[in-house]
C-alpha cells in the first residue's frame, strides 16, 4: 500500500510538472512602425570604393501582420507568420550638386515602396511575473517586393519643374544600374515584452545581399548595396493557450 502511495504521489507530481512547462502556442495580429534603410556606394565618384556603402536613403512606413508563436520547450520557442510594409519619403529641394554656386537648379526624390515578407523569429522568453514575459528573438526574413517606385524632379529659377528621372530605384527586367531585386533575404535581432495577450516587438533587420541586379564593378558604374530595417510592432493574440 505504502508503495502505491509513494508511486502515484510521483505519478500526480510528474503530471502537475508537466502540465506546468506544457508548451503555449497563440495566433495574433500586430500592427506598427518600419524604416526600411536602402544603403548605396557611390558608383559615380571614383574615390568612392565598392565597398563604402556611402548613400543611404531612409524611408519611413508602416507594417501589419499576423503572427503564430509556439513554444518548443518551456521558454524557448519561434514566431513566424506573413508581414506587410509600405513606406515612403520625400527627400525636399535641394541643389542638384553640392558644389555649384548658385542654388537652382534643384532636385526633389520621391520614393514609395511596398513589400511583403515571412519571418521566422526564434525567441526565447523570460518569465519575470505570472504572465509577464521578457524575450530575446532572432531570425530570418524572406521580402517580396511588390512596388519600388522614385521619382526625382527637377525645378529651375523661375519655378518650372519638370521630371528629370523617373525610376532612380525600380523593379524592371533589365539589369541597368540601380535596378533592384525583388527578392530581398535578411537576419533579424530584437527583444520584446509580453503581459497576457499583448505585447510590442522591436529590433533591426540586417540585408543578406545586394539588392541591384547587376553589380559589375569592371567599368565603376553600376550599384551595390545593402536593404536593412527598423521596426516595432504591438499587438495581441486572439488564440492563446
Amino acid at each position: 500500500m505504502k508503495r502505491f502511495l509513494v508511486i502515484a504521489c510521483v505519478a500526480c507530481l510528474a503530471m502537475s510538472v508537466r502540465a506546468a512547462e506544457t508548451p503555449k502556442q497563440g495566433l495574433g495580429v500586430h500592427i506598427g512602425w518600419a524604416q526600411p534603410i536602402l544603403r548605396l556606394n557611390d558608383p559615380s565618384n571614383p574615390s568612392t570604393s565598392k565597398d563604402s556603402l556611402s548613400n543611404i536613403t531612409k524611408l519611413k512606413g508602416l507594417k501589419v501582420g499576423v503572427a503564430y508563436d509556439g513554444s518548443i520547450i518551456k521558454g524557448f520557442g519561434a514566431s513566424m507568420g506573413i508581414n506587410y510594409t509600405f513606406a515612403a519619403t520625400n527627400t525636399g529641394w535641394t541643389k542638384k550638386n553640392s558644389s555649384q554656386p548658385t542654388l537652382y537648379p534643384q532636385v526633389q526624390d520621391k520614393i514609395t515602396y511596398h513589400e511583403v515578407e515571412v519571418f521566422v523569429d526564434w525567441q526565447y522568453k523570460f518569465e519575470v511575473a505570472k504572465e509577464t514575459y521578457l524575450m530575446l528573438y532572432s531570425g530570418p526574413t524572406i521580402q517580396c517586393g511588390i512596388a519600388f517606385n522614385s521619382r526625382r524632379d527637377e525645378k529651375a529659377l523661375d519655378g518650372t519643374i519638370t521630371p528629370a528621372i523617373d525610376g532612380i530605384h525600380r523593379y524592371t527586367t533589365t539589369d541597368a544600374d540601380k535596378v533592384l531585386k525583388r527578392m530581398n533575404v535578411t537576419w533579424g535581432v530584437g527583444a520584446g515584452f509580453q503581459y497576457q495577450r499583448y505585447f510590442i516587438r522591436g529590433g533591426y533587420d540586417f540585408g543578406l545581399f545586394s539588392p541591384y541586379k547587376n553589380d559589375d564593378f569592371s567599368n565603376g558604374n553600376h550599384a551595390r548595396g545593402r536593404l536593412d530595417q527598423w521596426q516595432i510592432k504591438i499587438g495581441m493574440y486572439l488564440w492563446y493557450e
